[in-house]
């Protein structure tokens, strides 16, 4: 089964503290939906039209338990937290395999 990649890229970041609101309470979301961080506050080099910008790339076994968690209880909480503290491009994709 294919195996589901949430990714998110800050475009900007305007309220810090409700990035730090966001981040106390999606840390816990997110590995209670099953969800491994990856990537996140690394170095970036961007191609083409990408900006070098905060990236945060995060796996759950299947396509389906990356929606799920977004959808939880607890994550749309923290996104009520981080509400218009950003400004950032968020999807969830299918892996390959």
């Amino acid at each position: 089964m294919p195996k589901g990649y949430w990714v998110s890229a800050y475009r900007t970041i305007s309220d810090p503290e409700k990035l730090a609101a966001y981040n106390k309470l999606a840390g816990p979301a997110v590995k209670a939906g099953g969800g491994r961080i990856l990537a996140r506050d690394g170095r970036v080099v961007a191609h083409d039209a990408g900006i070098v910008e905060r990236t945060v790339l995060i796996e759950f076994d299947s396509f389906e338990k990356a929606v799920a968690a977004h959808e939880s209880a607890a994550y749309q909480e923290a996104l009520v937290a981080l509400s218009d503290g950003v400004e950032r491009d968020f999807r969830i994709v299918e892996g390959t395999d």
